[in-house]
């Protein structure tokens, strides 16, 4: 987490589109902008650099700064808790994402009865062997990222035979109306971010007849999650 006095700076940094693209800016310019001294805007950048907030590079019109994907998720983390405080917290995010088939690892962590034991007391049944695999649109993949900012349920890590099965994080969901399943979020996956992982008590593409590029509808609970905490 971000301390706050750098917060606003990368804030600045974000007005000059620096998520987009490297920008060149002067620490005296930025000092002007953050109304501060020169060795603060200085011992800024280099605060953001060491916590890999942004990139700078040295040239000969000052620096040039791009803010890295840790930065903009912070910039985002920050968005939802203000925007939690301002609107409150939504009750659900409609997702829509199209079936495609996976690596088939899924059958096997959720076989894992460090798993399974702590799905069936935190989401109240038992999980199908398997993930429902499906691949996000940008705009999709945007609710996505919303959704990763808020407060889930956590399936705890646990080590079988010296091997260790990382922590997963969890949001109660209806899939296609119909079904009571969940959305998983998992730090150590193979899958890219446009990717959303789902598990449900049934086998879903039997239960709703579905084919590789079928649409699904995701609702996903989310003031559900925080109170099953």
């Amino acid at each position: 987490m971000i301390k706050p006095i750098l917060w606003y700076t990368l804030y600045k940094l974000a007005e000059f589109e620096a998520y987009k693209k490297d920008i060149k800016l002067s620490t005296v310019r930025l000092a002007e902008l953050l109304e501060a001294s020169q060795q603060t805007a200085s011992r800024h950048l280099s605060e953001l650099e060491k916590n890999g907030f942004i990139l700078k590079q040295a040239s000969f019109r000052g620096v040039e700064v791009s803010i890295t994907k840790k930065g903009l998720e912070e910039l985002g983390r920050i968005y939802i808790g203000l925007k939690n405080f301002l609107e409150g917290i939504p009750s659900q995010i409609i997702l829509e994402g199209t079936l495609f088939s996976g690596f088939g690892e899924g059958s096997y962590y959720l076989g894992q009865k460090g798993y399974t034991l702590q799905i069936r007391r935190k989401l109240g049944f038992n999980p199908y062997p398997g993930t429902l695999n499906l691949k996000l649109s940008p705009s999709e993949l945007r609710k996505k990222q919303e959704l990763k900012m808020y407060p889930s349920l956590t399936i705890e890590g646990f080590m079988v035979d010296k091997r260790f099965f990382g922590k997963v994080r969890c949001f109660p969901a209806i899939i296609n109306n119909v079904v009571n399943g969940a959305v998983i979020l998992i730090k150590r996956t193979h899958y890219d971010e446009s990717v959303l992982e789902v598990i449900a008590p049934v086998h879903l593409r039997k239960r709703f007849n579905l084919k590789e590029g079928s649409k699904v509808k995701i609702e996903v609970l989310i003031k559900t999650s925080t109170n099953l905490h």
